[in-house]
């Protein structure tokens, strides 16, 4: 049984970092998420994917920040949002009918809102 849960993780890990990477290019689809869920199950699955990413030099820094702390960058939230943005115009201006768009746009004006209620990480010293 601890073989298989640890292959479920080892699997999670890998498609979420998958999507994560997926989510570089796909307007609309998030990155960051993907990859703290993929640090989050590597570390249950996949010791060596998860010191990988924890020195990893984009999403190092981000991992680390958000286990230590639950924070995020002030760059990242900025970098998150306007992405949400351009996902949210896209939206609007190719589904045939905008009010196709509004929950899509919801939910992320909610994240953008919980995004920004999270504490950035302290100053290093």
């Amino acid at each position: 049984m601890r073989r298989l849960t640890r292959a479920g993780w080892w699997l999670l890990a890998y498609a979420s970092l998958g999507l994560g990477f997926i989510g570089i290019f796909l307007p609309g689809l998030p990155t960051v998420p993907f990859v703290l869920l993929s640090a989050f199950a590597a570390a249950r699955g996949s010791e060596r994917l998860h010191a990988w990413l924890l020195a990893h030099r984009q999403f190092g820094p981000v991992i680390r920040d958000w286990q230590a702390h639950g924070a995020v960058s002030r760059r990242a939230k900025r970098l998150a949002v306007a992405m949400m943005a351009l996902s949210a115009i896209v939206m609007l201006v190719f589904m045939p009918d905008r009010w196709m768009a509004l929950p899509g746009i919801a939910v992320m004006a909610i994240v953008a809102v919980w995004l920004w209620r999270r504490p950035e990480p302290p100053a290093s010293a």
